[in-house]
């Protein structure tokens, strides 16, 4: 049976047909563009698979970072607005309407009062600065338990102060303290006070900046050390579902509790975590910068590699195009030919970009083969984010941008005269 016998003239038209056997005869080799084509074909996999690692490590970056910063801090807090930029806060009741309100808000997961004091820890010879946050039984401790490294975390009830408290690996191991060990914590006030803590928990985000700051406690123990009652608290912390709607969610809450007035004449302000921690949310932002560089280079790079392997195949094939022409097809038809090879070519490429890529980022997310240095990228290993919808689009986006920089050179087909091209040797 012969190949013309095989083909289905209902499935497949003629310009599909001679690509098919184009690529044929490229695949048994006895195409001298082979070589060139394969160079084009591997720099789009080079390409595409640089910029779904670049895309993954830089979304990935963005996530942890945030997730440990707003671990931390939560998305939103609502604090006195007398309060300044310092760890002395101004504070506000423990128990408002508009702020109970907002748990039955969509998108808002939890709503946690805290209060904090700063204070200075000394052992022996260390003497260590700390910020003392007390928190009470409706904390959200899974960001914390999910960097737990030894013990447990607090077990906070309201009829009993308890003494225990979590710091992080950093704290402890500069104070020469483990689980189970105490030490006592200094608070410059009128009059001066001393408490005396035991260790029972130690986490590590490997956020420094934040990792050797927070130290956790009883909320009893900072309203005590503050001479405030109860009911007086330093803030909410707000909790979001997805850090997506931070903006949207921020203003809502400001409509609700932004005009409430407190004691003393005083109102409520709400900051979100980006806009407390301005330099290291400008800096992600930064990275945003260099990954679309990246990306149009990669782009032009696989763009002009799919031009010259078009421009081979038109050159070894001037004959065919010559005979085509003498047989009475049209210079659209022949150029279809050409696109059609280009495309099957780059979704080669794309195949193998995709492959490479994907084994990079999953290799690096479960083996942590590249480390860094928590003190410089507030992390101990390289992250990888893996989103289906970015390498969907980076697929897509390359498809197109080379489809259009195909488009020029294959126009040279229309030049091509038959007598000549037929005698092109």
């Amino acid at each position: 049976m012969t190949t013309f016998e095989k083909l289905n003239p209902e499935s497949l038209n003629t310009e599909l047909f001679i690509v098919r056997r184009m690529i044929g005869s490229r695949k048994k080799g006895r195409s001298f563009s082979r070589s060139i084509v394969s160079i084009a074909i591997f720099g789009i996999a080079l390409g595409l698979a640089v910029m779904i690692v670049a895309v993954a490590i830089v979304t990935g970056f963005k996530k942890e970072i945030s997730q440990k910063v707003t671990g931390f801090g939560a998305h939103i807090q609502i604090l006195n607005l007398d309060s300044n930029l310092s760890y002395e806060t101004a504070p506000i009741p423990a128990r408002l309407q508009s702020v109970d309100q907002l748990s039955g808000i969509d998108g808002i997961r939890n709503v946690q009062p805290f209060a904090i004091k700063a204070g200075i820890i000394k052992t022996g010879e260390e003497i260590y600065g700390a910020v003392l946050k007390g928190v009470d039984g409706s904390y959200d401790w899974k960001f914390i338990r999910d960097h737990l490294v030894e013990g447990s975390v607090l077990n906070v009830v309201d009829t009993v102060r308890t003494n225990d408290v979590v710091l992080s690996a950093n704290t402890a191991r500069l104070l020469k303290l483990g689980l189970g060990d105490r030490f006592t914590m200094y608070f410059i006030q009128d009059p001066p006070r001393a408490r005396t803590f035991t260790i029972k928990g130690i986490y590590n985000t490997s956020l420094e900046e934040f990792d050797r700051l927070y130290i956790f406690a009883d909320i009893k123990q900072v309203q005590r050390l503050n001479n405030w009652n109860e009911n007086q608290i330093s803030g909410y912390e707000v909790l979001l579902e997805n850090m997506d709607h931070l903006q949207e969610q921020a203003a809502r809450i400001r409509e609700q509790v932004a005009f409430d007035f407190i004691e003393g004449e005083s109102r409520l302000k709400v900051e979100t975590i980006q806009e407390k921690n301005t330099q290291i949310f400008d800096w992600l932002n930064l990275q945003d910068m260099n990954v679309i560089v990246l990306v149009i280079l990669m782009l032009i790079v696989a763009g002009f590699n799919m031009i010259s392997g078009l421009l081979i195949l038109i050159l070894e094939r001037t004959n065919m195009i010559g005979i085509l022409k003498a047989l009475g097809t049209n210079d659209a038809s022949v150029r279809k030919i050409f696109l059609y090879q280009s495309a099957y070519l780059t979704l080669v490429g794309l195949l193998w970009g995709n492959l490479f890529g994907l084994i990079i980022c999953l290799v690096q997310k479960y083996f942590h083969l590249i480390s860094l240095d928590p003190g410089s990228y507030y992390l101990d290993t390289v992250p990888i984010n893996l989103n289906p919808l970015h390498v969907l689009l980076l697929n897509l986006g390359t498809m197109i941008i080379t489809f259009l920089f195909l488009l020029l050179p294959s126009a040279i087909i229309a030049r091509i005269s038959p007598d000549k091209s037929i005698r092109f040797n």
